[in-house]
């Protein structure tokens, strides 16, 4: 087969405009083409009154591929089509079980430790997953206790349980990782067999919502376990049971030989990936405790900004706003401030609603979340500014290295805030765009109603001694709304609605790992995934999940004579 790119065709073309495109496009009868499969569909919006779908698709030939190829050695956009297919890098013999080797543990079932484990049960390993949340239906109804009755389960909401934070999200399924191997096609499709769409293989930003997510994990969840692996729920993890060298060259080395759980209970292992999301807090610390490498990271913090969908379609799409093929636009922005602060539009989640997103108690955090059809009144995105390690250093010096956990220490002074600037109750504090540029306090909304629940509380986001963020924030985000403007009209809107605080855009920390996805210091330990500091999104996580539990295979299964093997 080949492929052509950049294949660019009206936005309002007929279904058989296409074939007819690719046998002109490649200069052959129409009868020499025998099919195609849409691999990318795009849509290039600069001109809003002539809005163009750009496709990559796949071509099965009649005639002589190569010969047609050689006809197109001089156009980068006529080439051979990649092999996309999935192989595992090993496979477990069948007498593996009677070994009797501790099984594979994965810590967390997000992304990352779904498609850890998944691997891992493919090759035959047998993992065992401890998911300190508890499973995704429930999981859903003590997240709606927050969002409802401003009850919060620290154990099960939009950070813990089944799916991980993931779930309650957009379910955006695009990343701009590096991608050598296709390994996101292997997510793309694990999620399809689970009951995702089939337009996500190919639209340019696929996308699936949390309902969808639901099902689509249990499928996996029980695919998991068909192929022999675990999944225990409400087991959480509170140490780590470590092994040290017993020479002097070693004293700062170790092998990972198991985990304790909150319940007492000890499971042995000598191969345990740690899937932890970015807001597992207490399992950071306790990892720091034992020794275990980590450094701090960048990472941003900021509000939600909502807007009328409408407003934003109108901007992006002008005359074809509604398309049904555009759906609901998003958006993406950078502004870089005078005060040397870069801002930045996170998250955006067309159509969608603000969600809380705490963990833990008397803290107010914010994320976006949408459906599938992507059909709220409001779009909503995090309007968020980066912050270094060398900003949220909580010994007061001004060099040398920064603790790793100083960033947590960071994140919940400003989440503690925002609970006391929102009036208790998991309510948030907001303000309207329009009082927040010109420095004053927000005392009614106007025509965008904040969709985040347990309710918004308006105030002075930036009042001089209680501001909701650092002020160094405040004034890069007062800079950016007006700038933004000249991108998006209206988006500096009077009645804009900004909901604070977002902290948690990425992990404040990185628990460093190799070239094999070891911890530096901590044999068999692999970190992993988004809380790791290796991941950002639900397709990034899933991928190094993927890569991980191939590291660990191949190092579990060395020497036992590993076969490889073609999955569809």
């Amino acid at each position: 087969m080949l492929r052509i790119t950049e294949l660019r065709l009206p936005l309002d073309h007929a279904a058989d405009v296409l074939p007819a495109a690719i046998a002109a496009r490649l200069r052959i009868p129409d009868d020499e083409l025998l099919g195609f499969e849409l691999f990318k569909r795009s849509y290039d919006a600069r001109r809003k009154s002539a809005v163009v779908l750009i496709y990559t698709v796949d071509c099965e030939l009649r005639g002589d591929e190569a010969a047609v190829l050689r006809r197109f050695a001089a156009d980068p956009h006529v080439r051979p089509s990649p092999d996309t297919r999935y192989r595992l890098v090993a496979q477990a013999p069948a007498d593996f079980a009677a070994l009797q080797r501790p099984r594979p543990l994965v810590v967390g079932f997000g992304p990352c430790g779904l498609f850890a484990a998944l691997i891992l049960a493919q090759m035959g390993l047998r993992p065992i997953v401890l998911e300190r949340g508890k499973e995704v239906r429930q999981r859903t109804k003590d997240t709606w206790g927050l969002w409802r009755q401003g009850v919060l389960d620290p154990e099960s909401n939009v950070q813990f349980g089944e799916g991980g934070a993931g779930t309650f999200s957009d379910g955006k399924l695009w990343s701009q990782i590096s991608d050598p191997r296709h390994l996101t096609r292997k997510v793309l499709a694990e999620f399809v067999k689970a009951g995702a769409p089939e337009e996500i293989r190919f639209v340019a930003k696929p996308h699936i919502g949390t309902f969808r997510l639901v099902s689509m994990i249990e499928k996996m969840r029980a695919d998991i376990e068909r192929m022999g692996g675990e999944v225990r729920f409400g087991q959480r993890v509170t140490d780590v049971l470590i092994e040290r060298g017993a020479r002097d060259s070693d004293a700062d080395a170790g092998h990972i030989r198991g985990v304790i759980l909150a319940s007492g209970e000890e499971l042995r292992a000598d191969h345990v990936v740690l899937a932890l999301g970015h807001s597992a807090r207490d399992s950071f610390e306790m990892l720091h405790r034992r020794g275990v490498h980590m450094e701090a990271k960048p990472f941003s913090i900021g509000f939600r900004i909502e807007h009328p969908q409408g407003l934003i379609d109108r901007a992006r799409f002008g005359p074809n706003a509604g398309h049904p093929l555009l759906g609901a636009a998003d958006y993406k922005l950078v502004h870089h401030a005078s005060n040397g602060r870069s801002v930045y539009s996170f998250c955006m989640c067309p159509g969608g609603t603000v969600v809380a997103a705490t963990s833990e108690p008397e803290r107010v955090v914010t994320n976006g979340m949408s459906q599938y059809s992507r059909n709220e009144r409001n779009a909503n995105a995090g309007i968020v500014v980066a912050v270094a390690p060398q900003d949220y250093r909580q010994d007061g010096l001004s060099e040398g290295p920064v603790s790793p956990l100083d960033g947590m220490a960071f994140q919940r002074f400003w989440e503690s805030r925002a609970y006391v600037l929102g009036g208790g109750g998991y309510r948030a504090p907001g303000q309207l765009v329009g009082d927040f540029i010109q420095g004053r306090r927000s005392t009614a909304l106007g025509s965008v109603l904040p969709s985040y629940q347990p309710g918004v509380h308006l105030t002075d986001l930036a009042e001089p001694g209680r501001g909701s963020l650092p002020d160094y924030a405040l004034a890069a985000i007062r800079e950016a709304l007006p700038a933004f403007d000249q991108q998006i009209k209206g988006f500096s809107m009077t009645d804009a609605v900004l909901t604070g605080v977002e902290t948690r855009t990425s992990s404040p920390l990185r628990v460093s790992r190799g070239r094999d996805y070891q911890s530096l210091n901590v044999r068999g330990l692999y970190p992993a995934g988004e809380g790791a500091g290796y991941a950002g999104g639900i397709m990034s996580a899933g991928v190094d999940g993927i890569e991980v539990a191939e590291a660990l295979g191949a190092q579990l299964l060395a020497g036992l004579g590993p076969r490889t093997q073609a999955i569809p």
